[in-house]
């Protein structure tokens, strides 16, 4: 494989809002595939996980034998870039879990799920972004986004490796962590593939790329 191949990125497609996230890596220029098979996950060389529910995404990533070699690949280096949902599955602790509730895990960090509240508390506004550009290795500068939270999870605490790159700035939940990194693995608790805006999508395409 050469570099000048698009990246192969795939977007975990059990539950969750799959589409968007797909056409996103497209316009972006990655090569974007659906996985629901573990000889899917082996093609790929980065993995949305999208928006929907964790718990029902943790019960059918175990009955489709997927669960496993999931977190593997992301243990052993595979990039990966979680939305809302999948902010909770990269989580290593979450709080207000379902009963037996298990994550993917990999990034150093305790979320809370449903954190903003129901549905009905769902919101937009924006967002301080940091590191959307510049070059890989850089800190990037800051840019702002647009921020669409559907019963959304923030982020309680970090370890050190954990890099905060975003916050909400005002309302109710104003200083709450809403992004963060962590070498090859980005979340978000809000959902920037509502929104057309292509930043952090292409800012994951470029870590699945210097992850090779």
């Amino acid at each position: 494989m050469t570099v000048s191949q698009p990246v192969t990125i795939g977007v975990l497609a059990l539950q969750g809002d799959v589409r968007e996230h797909l056409a996103m890596l497209e316009a972006v220029g990655a090569r974007a595939v659906t996985v629901r098979r573990p000889a899917e996950l082996d093609a790929v060389e980065a993995l949305v996980i999208p928006g929907g529910e964790s718990t029902a995404m943790w019960k059918l990533a175990t009955a489709f034998e997927l669960f496993e070699p999931v977190r593997k690949r992301i243990s052993d280096g595979m990039p990966a870039y979680g939305s809302c949902a999948g902010m909770i599955m990269l989580a290593d602790r979450v709080l207000d879990a379902a009963p037996g509730q298990e994550t993917f895990g990999g990034i150093a960090m305790t979320v809370r799920r449903n954190a903003f509240g129901r549905q009905v508390d769902s919101f937009e506004g924006p967002i301080e972004f940091d590191g959307l550009e510049g070059e890989e290795g850089a800190a990037g500068a800051a840019g702002t986004l647009h921020g669409v939270f559907i019963r959304a999870p923030w982020v309680e605490q970090v370890d050190p490796a954990v890099r905060v790159t975003a916050r909400v700035t005002a309302g109710p939940g104003a200083g709450r962590i809403v992004a963060v990194r962590q070498g090859a693995l980005m979340a978000t608790s809000f959902h920037p593939e509502l929104t057309g805006d292509l930043r952090v999508h292409g800012r994951f395409a470029q870590i699945a790329r210097a992850a090779r």
